[in-house]
């Protein structure tokens, strides 16, 4: 699906009378509801850099960037905004997304064994695999690894990721995806 499509497939949602599972749970639907207002925010702060900007503009071959994720994820909120903003300084660059329970590649792309998302897989003109991303960039994983380590609750370590991602203010997503297309050129 396009990124118009995934962001009509979440204003509905949004705006069901009762919203499909998972969304008939009221944490889901929350979760659902943040994760629109953050993606909606980066996608009208655009913060991609100048460096990033130049790095994209360089890419003289077509690319296909699939992106598997779902709404109720919330480092998708953050980082599937960004990569969209990225694909979209090249024309050579396609973006699609890919919905992890609704039949998606996500099998072929696991994370520690696990169906991690966001996941960006980018592809060459015809249709080979480059390169793989995500589900988070390093400082974000760092966060999420030590509290996991700490057995934080779920809260702690949702807020703490939010901070995390704040903070970074996507720079880590710029330039680890743009150091993978540099080594993919």
């Amino acid at each position: 699906m396009t990124f118009e499509e995934y962001s009509n497939e979440f204003s509905k949602i949004l705006t069901a009378a009762e919203p499909a599972p998972p969304y008939n749970n009221a944490d889901y639907f929350q979760y659902t509801r943040m994760n629109w207002s953050r993606m909606s925010r980066w996608l009208k702060q655009n913060p991609l850099t100048d460096e990033t900007k130049a790095l994209l503009s360089s890419i003289g071959r077509k690319q296909q960037w699939v992106v598997i994720t779902e709404p109720w994820c919330g480092d998708a909120a953050h980082i599937v905004p960004v990569l969209y903003l990225m694909s979209r300084e090249n024309a050579h660059i396609g973006f699609s997304i890919q919905l992890r329970d609704s039949g998606s590649e996500i099998e072929q792309y696991l994370t520690s064994g696990s169906r991690s998302i966001p996941m960006l897989i980018v592809r060459d003109e015809n249709g080979k695999d480059l390169f793989h991303w995500g589900p988070r960039p390093a400082a974000a994983k760092e966060v999420y690894e030590t509290l996991k380590e700490k057995k934080a609750d779920f809260e702690t370590t949702k807020i703490a990721l939010q901070h995390a991602y704040n903070n970074d203010k996507s720079i880590g997503i710029q330039q680890e995806v743009g150091a993978l297309l540099q080594q993919h050129r």
